[in-house]
């Protein structure tokens, strides 16, 4: 059977999880958080025994097989002291190669249980990633898991695919992703990345986490120690909002605690005694992070995620930024925040109106400015986004033409994995 008749398969390997599922789907089939728990024991064997070769041999192929992926390994390093956690991707890239592919294999074979033989693939790589990644990329799954053809996306593009509201695709956007390793702010013109506009900035997701662990720890709340990260995490995902004003809010909370101040319970893996915590201001303080990176100790950065967006918009070139503004997409589970795309709105809107009221002052009002429309765009599924628009681009017809098929990569080598060509026929 032709591949091309068959579904794609589309992966999205983010810092914190990984997205994977068939094209065609509106919703990923698994999502696993990107960690590996490898057997130390095993590993630490197979480069110590240098004596007995048959020792040293087999010792490698057990710490090749006996690893675990996901929540799997979360619970392997929990309960056992042989495994280690290794995460394979760091701020948005692959830091150990090794890992992943056992990733990928586990992916693949445990959870879509497919063969990878009969099925294109569709990859996501974060933006200002090195060529030669996607060059690593390819020959992994080209040599290990001998795929017919593979296609490797920029999450941003994919995200702006997912985010279209209207029936016809808008392919000019600024992508706000912000993921649980690292944030981008990513304009698209036409489908294309403009690539010297990009803007990254070092608080993400995970930074949230932290500062709500260190919230809770400076309090005094009575959280197990080993699962202090993991409650924090939890908070962030179920408590967690965007406030409009951060005195207000203060203010709130003081007058009526019964409504806003919310109970964890928990149970201590040790030991297994029941506990309970206070969630207090933490609720609206985490998300605050992005808006006011000052309260967050352990960072030097201090712009706030809308001034970064207007700057990142500021840089595309002039004839793009009308469009810009007008079609903001969020991206990645970190915008999930309640109010998150109201209060980015009105403080883009701030910034915005600001600079044509300065216009107007400095030309006397002798030339009319054109109000500038800002539109932060909001939608159900922006948590898995990126997976999202992969599944609709690989469900076109035009897929299976751009994508990089096995014999160009026999021909022509890893090289041809640099470049992926926008989907021409789409627009």
């Amino acid at each position: 059977m032709d591949p091309t008749s068959r579904p794609a398969v589309v992966i999205d390997n983010g810092t914190g999880y990984t997205k994977m599922g068939f094209s065609g789907n509106v919703e990923p089939c698994f999502i696993q958080p990107t960690v590996v728990a490898i057997n130390e024991f095993f590993l630490n064997q197979s480069r110590t025994s240098k004596s007995n070769w048959s020792a040293q041999h087999s010792a490698g192929v057990m710490a090749d097989l006996d690893f675990f992926m996901g929540d799997e390994a979360l619970a392997k390093s929990r309960s056992s002291n042989t495994y280690n956690l290794t995460h394979p991707i760091r701020h948005g890239q692959v830091d150990n190669w090794d890992a992943m592919e056992r990733y990928w294999q586990q992916c693949i074979f445990n959870y879509l249980r497919c063969d990878p033989e009969g099925h294109y693939f569709l990859l996501t790589e974060s933006p200002l990633t090195a060529p030669e990644n996607r060059e690593y990329m390819g020959e992994i799954m080209f040599e290990t898991f001998n795929v017919p053809g593979l296609y490797i996306a920029v999450n941003s593009v994919l995200a702006l695919a997912a985010g279209y509201t209207t029936s016809k695709c808008e392919m000019t956007g600024v992508v706000v992703d912000v993921g649980d390793g690292a944030t981008h702010i990513v304009p698209v013109a036409d489908g294309y990345v403009i690539g010297s506009s990009i803007k990254s900035i070092p608080i993400a997701g995970k930074d949230v986490t932290l500062f709500i662990q260190q919230l809770m720890r400076e309090r005094g709340e009575k959280v197990p120690p080993e699962d202090s990260f993991e409650v924090a995490r939890k908070v962030k995902e179920r408590y967690c909002y965007t406030c409009s004003d951060i005195v207000k809010e203060f203010n709130k909370h003081d007058k009526e605690p019964s409504k806003y101040i919310k109970q964890w319970r928990g149970i201590r893996p040790k030991t297994g005694t029941p506990y309970s915590c206070d969630i207090g201001y933490e609720r609206f303080l985490g998300p605050e992070v992005l808006f006011s990176p000052e309260i967050y100790s352990s960072s030097d950065f201090t712009t706030p995620l809308p001034v970064v967006i207007d700057k990142c918009i500021q840089s595309a070139p002039i004839d793009t930024r009308r469009a810009l503004y007008k079609n903001i997409i969020l991206s990645g589970g970190s915008t999930m925040f309640k109010g998150l795309h109201r209060r980015l709105q009105r403080d883009l809107k701030k910034i915005v109106d600001a600079r044509v009221l300065a216009s107007d002052a400095r030309h006397g009002g002798e030339v009319k400015v054109q109000p500038v429309e800002v539109n932060v765009v909001s939608h159900p599924i922006q948590r898995f986004a990126v997976w999202f628009g992969g599944s609709v681009l690989a469900s076109t017809p035009e897929f299976f033409a751009a994508s990089h098929t096995k014999a160009e990569y026999e021909e022509y080598g890893a090289s041809v994995c640099r470049t992926n060509p926008v989907f021409k026929g789409m627009y």
